[in-house]
């Protein structure tokens, strides 16, 4: 157990350097060295952790889409219309983004890293297209593609959750959550001719 909060220690060491120096001079700048130095760590504990600064930064993702898949599923598994069912997990990664509003704001904001922005981004496409493929499971010839709509809804997410950080506004994750689905849910079910529980298989995915 001691060796456990030794482990968390250094890894929270670790975290809070590389956030800092990333809002002090912007995440390309940062070097491994820099980070070591700030948290007061010998580089060979660094690398018994992280395989680079980009993994340093993106190793929360897995646990981020654990607790945003489990919310998805709970509201895909409930009754309701779309506007209930879908984007179940939306409300989660605003209250995630509150609990570490340093840390997203380096994720979503001017200083921080296009590789990590794209696998942030790319853990929401997942879950976006796991909703749509959930209610409704294919589209029909002429509607808009399921890959774009997809990708319209993950950029509006990243959009008001970047809005959000750098206005350092003072909506709860709640209002900010519900500003996001009013935006974004009539627009999944304008995406689509008919009823969302009739559509063909042949649209592009």
């Amino acid at each position: 157990m001691k060796e456990d909060r030794r482990i968390r220690r250094s890894r929270d060491a670790l975290h809070q350097a590389l956030v800092a120096l990333v809002l002090e001079k912007g995440y390309e700048a940062v070097t491994i060295k820099d980070i070591v130095e700030r948290a007061n760590v010998g580089r060979s504990t660094f690398y018994a952790h992280y395989n680079s600064k980009e993994d340093l930064l993106t190793n929360g993702l897995a646990e981020l889409r654990a607790l945003l898949t489990a919310h998805q599923q709970a509201a895909l598994a409930e009754e309701g219309d779309v506007g209930q069912r879908c984007l179940g997990f939306s409300l989660a990664l605003f209250e995630h983004a509150q609990s570490f509003r340093d840390i997203y704001r380096v994720l979503v904001g001017e200083r921080g890293s296009a590789i990590v922005m794209n696998r942030m981004r790319a853990l929401l496409a997942d879950l976006v297209s796991q909703d749509l493929a959930a209610i409704a499971p294919a589209a029909n010839d002429g509607q808009i593609p399921r890959s774009a709509l997809i990708q319209f809804v993950v950029g509006a997410l990243m959009s008001v959750l970047a809005w959000w950080m750098d206005r350092k506004s003072r909506l709860s994750p709640a209002e900010v959550d519900t500003i996001f689905r009013r935006l974004t849910i009539p627009a999944i079910v304008a995406a689509f001719d008919g009823p969302i529980s009739n559509i063909d298989s042949n649209a592009e995915r």
